[in-house]
């Protein structure tokens, strides 16, 4: 085949092969094109909606909120005892057995019952002068009292200095209430509805609102009212009366809480 067929035929195959390219940039081949650039799109708008919906769920607020309730102590709790001295321990162990037994029968007398009392300390020491020798013997018995009847608090301690005389021992009374469950669920009620207010109040400033709880935790706590007594080892404290003011008794719950937020 001449030099001259040769040129024609590989003419001819460039024009084919030119041709076959032209024609893939026809309609279909525009189509194909148009195809994969509207998915090139698709795919980013979608990526981006997905992004925002992740962020709007995500979304939270922390509040806290507190409630207070009070309420009437109905139970006084108070440490009593009898301190007595003598030349010997056995001496002074048998006045303060007597004194004790006193004590005891003079509370129950006035509204105390024998589970509401219970022995918490008893000890035995020697008395010294400055130069170390025993002058004698010290005896302390103490009795815990929790006392549910009220209204005879006051004549209970009373009756018990009256009977004990020199020696008798009080130190304190705390008031408590026993049964709290109802304080507490007054209190947690309030404290949600205060946290819930605050969440209400901040998300409507942000343009949002408040869909769900999240996460909540508490602390509850209540603080009793203290009276202190007395100790004393000398004196006719009999004489005077023995006022007792119960008062009121706090109970305070503070929530944390979460919430889920929605624009």
């Amino acid at each position: 085949m001449s030099s001259d067929t040769n040129s024609t035929m590989g003419s001819e195959s460039r024009d084919g092969l030119g041709a076959r390219r032209r024609e893939g940039r026809g309609p279909l081949g525009l189509l194909v094109l148009l195809t994969a650039a509207i998915l090139i799109v698709v795919v980013g708008i979608a990526g981006v909606e997905i992004g925002r919906s992740h962020n709007a769920s995500g979304a939270t607020i922390s509040v806290s909120g507190t409630g207070t309730v009070k309420g009437t102590p109905d139970t006084a709790s108070y440490s009593i005892g009898v301190h007595t001295t003598d030349a010997s321990a056995k001496a002074a162990m048998e006045a303060n057995n007597q004194k004790v037994a006193a004590l005891i029968a003079a509370l129950k007398r006035n509204g105390v019952t024998a589970k509401e009392l219970q022995t918490s300390g008893l000890n035995i020491y020697q008395n010294t002068n400055s130069n170390g020798v025993v002058t004698g013997f010290s005896v302390d018995n103490t009795l815990n009292v929790t006392m549910h009847n009220m209204k005879r608090v006051g004549s209970a301690i009373d009756a018990a200095a009256t009977a004990v005389g020199n020696g008798i021992q009080l130190n304190g009374i705390t008031f408590s209430i026993s049964n709290q469950s109802k304080l507490l669920q007054a209190a947690r009620a309030k404290a949600m509805t205060n946290a819930r207010l605050a969440a209400d109040q901040l998300a409507g400033a942000g343009h949002a609102h408040v869909t769900s709880l999240v996460r909540v935790s508490a602390q509850e706590n209540y603080s009793p009212p203290v009276y202190y007594g007395f100790t004393s080892a000398a004196g006719d404290v009999a004489k005077s009366s023995v006022p007792v003011q119960t008062g009121s008794q706090t109970v305070t719950v503070t929530v944390s809480v979460v919430y889920s937020l929605a624009s």
